[in-house]
């Protein structure tokens, strides 16, 4: 039986633009183009919500083209006009506190610093916003703004492919079982034995 608190609205955070296409800040657009694969979907700009959007399931993906610190604008616009409270929405963004190749499921909080999802956080007018957050790594020694927007190294891509491909089951699990039950069953799995 499908979820009566289904997600209604998907918003994956990334930057527009082909020279963003694989930066680690995108990585949310990396699984919103994976969840479309799996559904044959295909991703359209919706000029109202300056967007890019795709139809899944009766789910809608977003891309916000707005640059990910707008991020908000383009969410709240939709899930206003849509009525979408914020419960049924799930953000899917980079977490620079998380390794790579990790996910990290909340039901609310703080945007933790990230300026994409405070954006959107704001818009809706509420900390009761689940997310996925899924790890990018930390700087080291690169200022963050250069690490966040650097291409991911070629060692890194398998990292990549599988928490991309993790994060996808993590949204169709949560979809279908809830958040507490996609928590349990995903967060668990990130801890180091």
């Amino acid at each position: 039986m499908e979820n009566p608190a289904a997600f209604r609205l998907v918003a994956c955070l990334g930057n527009p633009g082909p020279q963003y296409r694989n930066t680690r800040h995108n990585i949310g657009f990396l699984v919103a183009d994976e969840l479309a694969r799996r559904s044959v979907a295909n991703f359209s700009f919706q000029s109202q919500w300056n967007s890019e959007t795709a139809k899944v399931g009766g789910r809608t993906l977003m891309k916000p083209q707005t640059f990910m610190n707008l991020s908000g604008e383009a969410v709240g616009d939709f899930a206003k006009y849509y009525k979408i409270p914020g419960e049924q929405v799930l953000v899917i963004l980079d977490d620079t506190a998380l390794p790579l190749g990790t996910i990290r499921l909340r039901k609310s909080g703080t945007a933790g610093g990230h300026n994409g999802l405070d954006s959107v956080l704001v818009h809706l007018g509420t900390e009761k916003v689940p997310r996925l957050r899924v790890g990018i790594g930390r700087p080291g020694d690169t200022a963050l703004h250069d690490h966040v927007l650097g291409m991911f190294e070629n060692d890194e891509m398998p990292a990549v492919t599988e928490s991309v491909t993790r994060a996808s089951d993590a949204f169709e699990f949560a979809n279908a079982h809830g958040m507490d039950a996609a928590m349990n069953q995903f967060n668990q799995r990130n801890q180091e034995p």
